[in-house]
């Protein structure tokens, strides 16, 4: 079944969504008029999604230097088919700092043989986590085996943070099935604290964040749940693909709240998140409405998505639909992928693009109230992004400022819904106002490449202010981008440690003042579809060769200050210790 979607606009609204919301029940894929069967797909054989790279130039934005930098990860399908919606989630990698030399390492998460999701026998070397640590100069070196953290579930994401606030970051990770806890030990090895911390769960957890949830200086874990998958069912409307979302139950997320002992507690109820399940896909963190306190966004797959709104007591209330996240650009559920956080005309709010199958969401904070809660414009359209991404289906996306002007841009990871083919990726230059400019064609080899992406992660991971860009395929091996940007601009990297008790800093407010120009930050997680970025703030400066001021007003109301900073560095930003 092939479904013709038309640009926004060229058919009323009502119409449009009830196209679209036929397409995400049954399944069908959106964007291919083939009606084949699910592919066979075979890892280096004429099936597989790889296809030869084209060959880089010197002056790409972005450009994959996988090769010879020692990641030999590669996302494998367990059966060999791509043939059920699970399979069809994929994988995400994070980005954090494992063994605390000051260097950020990439675990990325594989999907290992299922019962009740595979079928058949499996395919060797499919599953096991891995983590690379960071060597320098784009060099990774395995570590798995050593640091111990090689689960072989059926893993999505993992969350890295430090939930024992001993100052280094541990891993958690979301499985089809039992969840996995990681604690890290101090020296770049971890153990296994799952059982004790009691969050193994048993859902299909595909999606999750940290947040300090109850503000008492501990982080909590949202866990985003899925589906009930039943591989047997096959009734549905498209018989050349497999059943959709829509298909299966829904399961209910769960917010698991920090003792400080090494345990957990499911505070959901408490909380008041005890919503109707909604299959989720993407959880982001962010202050939507500007009071100082940290929301929460869940992007829901083929269901209304949902905002939480803190209320300064451990409690939230939803107010997605009043605030305008709740549906798509045409008033329709759609197949939400995950929200992206970042400020994108400079005005200091929160703004969030949501990737979909189809045009994705851009919504413009405007900054209004509207019975308390935060007002969202959906400007996907106006903002220019929403005629070049229609035509693919969307996963991984994030903020990034890759020429380093001070204004933010977006890279959006392609895939197809269902079937093993590549489809191109794009990246959008920020024009300052919530609007974008298509720049893929002119940014590079890498933007004539066809891969079947799903999580992605931004990441300096050189420390030269270029953002660098890492995106998971379905069976295939991720792309390592490095960034490149005109030498005559230059940024400022704040990484900021917050005293014990203090959330790792998360919340914290931080004003940044160059050129005559303010921009204001949260500190919140870089979160994508699957994925975790760098935990860091990185920030283009322009033409500017110092930061006139940064300010911090750190969770809990302690404030510091810094003047006069040198740009084009990385500042390590103690909590109550000055900078110089």
């Amino acid at each position: 079944m092939s479904m013709w979607r038309p640009h926004p606009g060229l058919l009323p609204p009502a119409v449009t969504s009830v196209l679209l919301v036929v397409c995400a029940a049954c399944g069908a894929a959106s964007d291919d008029s083939a009606a084949t069967s699910p592919l066979h797909v075979v890892p280096g054989g004429a099936n597989s999604v790889s296809q030869p790279a084209p060959e880089a130039g010197e002056h790409d934005v972005l450009r994959d230097v996988l090769a010879g930098s020692g990641i030999e990860f590669r996302h494998t399908i367990a059966d060999g088919r791509l043939d059920t919606l699970i399979e069809s989630v994929g994988s995400g990698v994070t980005v954090f700092d494992a063994d605390g030399d000051g260097r950020l390492d990439l675990y990325f998460v594989g999907q290992g043989w299922r019962e009740g999701v595979s079928s058949g026998d499996p395919v060797r070397g499919a599953g096991r986590n891995r983590l690379y640590r960071n060597l320098g100069g784009f060099r990774f070196e395995d570590i798995t085996q050593r640091a111990g953290v090689g689960d072989d579930g059926f893993g999505f994401m993992a969350l890295a943070a430090d939930l024992d606030d001993d100052g280094d970051q541990d891993l958690y990770v979301l499985n089809d099935g039992p969840n996995v806890l990681y604690r890290n030990r101090g020296d770049g090895t971890f153990e296994d604290a799952t059982a004790d911390a009691g969050v193994a769960g048993s859902a299909c957890s595909v999606a999750g964040a940290v947040i300090d949830a109850d503000g008492d200086g501990r982080l909590d874990l949202y866990v985003g749940n899925y589906v009930v998958f039943d591989a047997s069912y096959r009734l549905h409307y498209a018989p050349n693909v497999f059943p959709g979302p829509l298909a299966f139950e829904p399961q209910a997320d769960v917010l698991l709240v920090n003792a400080g002992d090494g345990t957990f507690r499911d505070a959901t109820a408490d909380a008041g998140l005890d919503r109707p399940p909604a299959r989720a896909m993407g959880v982001s963190v962010l202050d939507a409405d500007g009071d100082g306190r940290l929301d929460l966004y869940v992007a829901n797959d083929a269901t209304a998505n949902f905002l939480f709104l803190a209320e300064g007591d451990g409690r939230f209330r939803e107010a997605a639909a009043i605030s305008g996240v709740a549906f798509g650009v045409q008033g329709e559920a759609t197949a939400a992928m995950a929200g992206s956080v970042g400020d994108v005309d400079g005005d200091g709010r929160a703004d969030l693009y949501v990737t979909d199958s189809g045009y994705g969401s851009l919504f413009h904070n405007a900054g209004g109230s509207n019975a308390g809660g935060s007002v969202f414009v959906d400007r996907v359209v106006a903002s220019g992004i929403a005629a070049p991404s229609g035509q693919w289906a969307s996963w991984g996306a994030g903020f990034l400022d890759f020429d380093l002007d001070g204004v933010l841009d977006l890279y959006l990871a392609n895939g197809d819904l269902h079937r093993a083919t590549g489809r191109p990726d794009l990246l959008f230059r920020g024009l300052g106002d919530a609007r974008f400019e298509d720049v893929s064609a002119e940014s590079g080899a890498w933007f004539r490449a066809e891969r079947m992406a799903r999580g992605a992660a931004l990441a300096d991971l050189d420390d030269d202010g270029r953002m660098d860009v890492i995106v998971c395929h379905i069976q295939d091996a991720p792309a390592l981008l490095r960034g490149r940007a005109p030498a005559e601009r230059h940024f400022i990297t704040l990484d900021l440690r917050a005293k014990p008790g203090n959330a790792n800093g998360l919340g914290a407010r931080v004003v940044v003042s160059f050129g005559g120009l303010d921009r204001s930050l949260t500190v919140v997680p870089r979160s994508g579809y699957l994925s975790q970025g760098d935990p860091r703030l990185v920030l283009g400066i322009g033409i500017a060769e110092r930061v006139d001021r940064v300010r911090i007003t750190w969770p809990g109301g302690e404030t510091q200050e810094a003047s006069d900073l040198r740009a084009d560095r990385v500042i390590v930003v103690k909590q109550g210790i000055s900078v110089q």
